[in-house]
Parts: structure tokens; C-alpha cells; sequence
């Protein structure tokens, strides 16, 4: 029995039975981490990274060593031209902002191949938020080709590509959708059928929650440019804050003219301190992200143990950190949600309930007891209550702080009599 978590010794039998069967899985991730782990040891090799790449820098940040080298590691890690990675992009979706304001010009056409994207890019395009100022206001047209079956209609694609659109626009992650994350090779077909129409798109992915789960990434199957949030994978649980922009360097350098100023771009923003924990957050990503990932593979093991439908399974291959598991009705989402937060490091304490979170359609109950405020990469589970009520979990800075917040949400739901499985 465990000696500091009261937990039914049904639910430890459970987990048993789920780490038996997640063993050939477990091996996989490894293998994946170590490969990732050492491309990334490599770059910082490579770069001669030393203590004065920490040093801080304050006011315009002028020949910032640190931040001009950091750049470069990212880009050699990501197999390519160049990078902008930087503390003072506040989330993914202002990373992701600026990426497509930095590219897109009025008269532009964007085209989201997977479907309609997460909700709170909604706003940045212009689907919602009148008078914001989005892409749309901005004259920038939209549109969207569905997917078919779960899965990018390629040859949909193929026929809406043509000379009107500028930007192919790919979100890896599955947002609030129960389709599949799409993995590289996915990704890798979609940017074939989009270059033999129309070579002069561009193709951007939206990478949030992707990185280091293969050992490819987008930009090394033909991205033209990506972007993600530096508390997820690529922060490494270790970045307080941040996000980057990698790809082609005429794209990038764009999107440093949005990011600062245009004729400045890349050259001004001080550092403040930050260097040290960018380089720290990328050097133990691979690591922190194979942790998330053994910790996905053994809650989607465990609740299809009780007899809960489980997207992705424990044995399929994962393009993303993401598990979604189908509670069927509300209660059971916000007990596994106030199980999982009772088990987190911090704010253990609090207990989550529903709420009007902005940027959502709906109220959303989340859980999130991180040491990083509002970090995916730290183990965090949040559902809209919505139909068909799904919870959508991420993260987990290692796999046995994991395991337990995941039994104690599956505690909680059997406190209030809501856990199936025959328990």
C-alpha cells in the first residue's frame, strides 16, 4: 500500500495492471528522449555555450550574446535557417499571434487545414471578437478545409489550395477536439500536397504540445515556420514564461519586425536575467517531455482499465503530450479534476469548479497546481462542460508525481461514487 496516499487497494490494483501494460510503450519513450536529448546536447555543444551566454543585459539589449546564441542553438535543434526565442512572448497564443501578423499582409489569404482551430486563436483570426483587431480587420481572409474522419482530408486540401492562398496554417494539437494530434509524418504529407499545387505557400504549424515527442520536427519535414509556448514542452517545466518562433529566416525576421519594431526586429530586447533559465528550459526538454509523455500513456491505460473510452490508447503513437479521457457527464469531470489538483506540489488545497475562463465558449474546469502559473507542462487536466464531456490532461514534470495525482483522481470520483469499473 502506498505509505503516504490513502488510495483503495482497487485503484492500486488498477495501476498495476496499467503499468504492465505500458511497458513496451515506457521503451519507446526512451528511446525517443535519448535521441532528442543528445541532438540537443549536440547544439549546445556546437555553439560553444558557456556562463557568459547567461549574463544579463537591461534596456534596448544590445549585443546580447546570450539571446543571439540561444537563437541559433533553437534553430540547429529544430533543423532550421533561424529562430526568435524570447521571454517576453506572454503566452502560445501571442506567440502564434505574432507569428501570423509578422507574415500575413492585408489581401492575404490564410487556409487552416485541420479544421477549426483552438479557441483562443479564434480572436487573432477574426472567426470571434469584433473590434479587436484581428487578421480580419486587417483585411486578411480565412478559411478552413474540415477534416474527414478525424483525420486532414488531403485531397480536400489539394483542391483549395491554389494561387489565392498565402498561408497553410497547421495545428498539430487536437484543442478541444477528440480527433488525433497529428504526428510529423502527417504533417510531412500535407506539406507534399500543398508544395506540388502551390510552392510559394507558406506552410506554418502551430507546434504547441509537440516538441521532442518525435525525433523530427515539422520545420525538418518541409514547415516553412512553427511556433509554441515556452510552459509546455519546450520550456522544459524550467522557463517561467516565453515562446518561440522558428524557420525560414526571411519569415522569421518578419516576425521580429511584429514582435519589436520593423528595422529592428532581432536586435533590441534585454534579457534580464532570463538567458539562464531559456537555455536550462531547452536542455532538460527532451527529458521533462518524455516524463509527460509516460505519464499520458499510463492515465489512458489506467481509465481504459476502468472501462472509460480513451483517446489516444496507451499503445497508439502520440504526436502530442495530450490525453483525453471520456468521463460521460460533468460530475465525474470536475471530481477528477479536484482529484488531480489535490495531488499537485502546489495549491493542493484549492478547489477547482467551473468558470467563464476567457477565451472559451464555455465554462471550463481545470486543474492546475503548478509551480509555473498556468504551465502545461506541469501536470494539469482541464474539460469544457460541454458534451460529449471529455477531460483533456497534460503534462507531468515526472512520471511518479504523475501517476499519483492520477490515482487520486480516480480516488475522488469513487468518493462520490462516480468511478466505473465494477469499484
Amino acid at each position: 500500500m502506498n505509505p503516504f496516499f490513502n488510495i483503495d487497494e482497487r485503484i492500486e490494483a488498477k495501476s498495476q495492471e496499467a503499468l504492465e501494460k505500458c511497458k513496451d510503450a515506457f521503451k519507446y519513450i526512451d528511446e525517443i528522449t535519448e535521441y532528442n536529448q543528445l541532438k540537443v546536447q549536440k547544439a549546445f555543444i556546437d555553439n560553444g555555450i558557456s556562463e557568459s551566454h547567461f549574463t544579463s543585459s537591461t534596456g534596448y539589449g544590445y549585443g546580447d550574446r546570450g539571446r543571439e546564441t540561444l537563437d541559433k542553438v533553437w534553430a540547429q535543434v529544430f533543423g532550421a535557417e533561424d529562430a526568435l526565442v524570447r521571454h517576453n512572448f506572454t503566452c502560445g497564443t501571442h506567440t502564434l499571434a505574432t507569428a501570423l501578423f509578422g507574415v500575413l499582409r492585408p489581401g492575404n489569404k490564410m487556409l487552416c487545414v485541420t479544421g477549426t482551430p483552438y479557441d483562443t486563436i479564434h480572436n487573432v483570426i477574426g472567426i470571434s471578437g469584433e473590434g479587436m483587431g484581428s487578421l480580419k480587420e486587417f483585411g486578411v481572409e480565412y478559411d478552413e478545409v474540415a477534416l474527414k474522419d478525424n483525420v486532414p482530408d488531403l485531397e480536400a486540401i489539394k483542391n483549395a489550395v491554389d494561387d489565392s492562398v498565402t498561408m497553410v496554417y497547421i495545428q498539430r494539437s487536437r484543442g478541444y477536439e477528440l480527433r488525433p494530434s497529428l504526428t510529423v509524418e502527417v504533417i510531412a504529407d500535407i506539406v507534399k500536397v500543398v508544395k506540388e499545387k502551390n510552392p510559394n505557400v507558406i506552410v506554418m504549424v502551430d507546434n504547441c504540445y509537440g516538441e521532442f515527442t518525435q525525433k523530427l520536427e515539422p520545420t525538418e519535414v518541409g514547415a516553412d515556420l512553427i511556433a509554441g509556448s515556452l510552459i509546455k514542452n519546450a520550456g522544459g517545466g524550467i522557463a517561467s514564461t516565453g515562446g518561440y518562433i522558428v524557420g525560414r529566416h526571411d519569415l522569421v525576421e518578419k516576425c521580429a519586425y511584429r514582435l519589436t519594431t520593423p528595422g529592428l526586429g532581432k536586435e533590441v530586447g534585454c534579457t534580464i536575467g532570463m538567458n539562464r533559465e531559456l537555455y536550462m528550459g531547452l536542455f532538460f526538454a527532451p527529458h521533462t517531455v518524455g516524463e509527460a509523455l509516460k505519464s499520458a500513456v499510463y492515465i489512458s491505460a489506467l481509465f481504459e482499465g476502468f472501462g472509460y473510452d480513451v483517446t489516444p490508447k496507451y499503445n497508439e503513437k502520440r504526436g502530442d503530450i495530450v490525453q483525453c479521457l471520456g468521463l460521460e457527464n460533468k460530475e465525474s469531470l470536475v471530481a477528477f479534476c479536484q482529484g488531480v489538483q489535490s495531488g499537485s506540489p502546489i495549491d493542493s488545497f484549492v478547489l477547482p469548479e467551473p468558470w467563464d475562463m476567457p477565451g472559451y465558449d464555455s465554462k471550463v474546469v481545470m486543474a492546475a497546481g503548478a509551480f509555473t502559473l498556468g504551465s502545461s507542462i506541469e501536470l494539469s487536466a482541464d474539460a469544457p462542460i460541454r458534451e460529449p464531456f471529455y477531460a483533456w490532461i497534460q503534462g507531468g514534470l515526472n512520471f511518479h508525481s504523475a501517476k499519483i495525482c492520477a490515482k487520486l483522481a480516480a480516488q475522488s470520483m469513487l468518493n462520490k461514487g462516480l468511478l466505473k469499473g465494477g469499484i
